[in-house]
């Protein structure tokens, strides 16, 4: 965890809980930095840059907060430098809820797994959208060559605070390109032992 995720997250409320539970001494020392924004790293680009989907959390009018999920091809989500990221925001429902919350609040925060290796990081940052009539220019520098989907606008995100979160209980879920992959490789290799198998028994009968 950066000290500035912390400073973002633990609020006075939260710290009487940690006070409570006895781990406020050492969360209070990891928020002790000066109060900047956290730099994305290669560690985090390269992860980022994996990614398939995403959780999108944003807060509405009457203060409820709304979670939604946003996927595309790997690397829709683009680490444009080291304090932004943008994506291609691509028709859905046509509700909306996400692009209105915009309107009201621009804080959002993100939500990113990798069951396979049970990571996952969470990130606190303001967002703006773009207009796709607004920067043709912009939406066509995010949008993944060869996935069909039609984006209606830009998501630019300035990150504030980002943390690696613990591993414990995320479950290990593998996608389906990867184990289509694999079954393919154990067919293949299936196929070639009884192929063996086969020549073996043929040479046994002729001794």
């Amino acid at each position: 965890m950066t000290g500035h995720y912390g400073q973002v997250a633990f609020t006075p409320l939260v710290r009487e809980h940690q006070r409570t539970h006895g781990s406020l001494h050492s969360y209070e020392r990891m928020a002790q930095v000066p109060e900047v924004a956290d730099r994305i790293g290669p560690d985090e680009a390269w992860f980022i840059g994996e990614r398939d989907s995403f959780y999108l959390a944003t807060v509405g009018e009457t203060g409820w907060p709304y979670i939604q999920h946003r996927g595309g091809a790997p690397g829709f989500l683009r680490v444009l430098d080291p304090h932004t990221l943008g994506f291609a925001d691509f028709r859905g429902n046509k509700q909306y809820v996400s692009r209105g919350n915009l309107d009201h609040d621009d804080r959002v925060s993100l939500f990113l797994m990798d069951y396979a290796t049970q990571s996952r990081m969470k990130i606190f940052g303001r967002a703006r959208a773009v207009e796709a009539a607004d920067d043709p220019e912009l939406i066509a520098s995010l949008v993944i060559d060869g996935y069909r989907a039609q984006a209606e606008r830009a998501v630019l995100i300035e990150v504030e605070a980002f943390d690696w979160n613990c591993r414990q209980h995320i479950p290990v879920l593998y996608p389906q390109a990867v184990v289509a992959e694999a079954m393919r490789a154990l067919r293949h290799q299936n196929s070639e032992l009884e192929g063996e198998v086969a020549r073996l028994r043929g040479d046994c009968a002729h001794d």
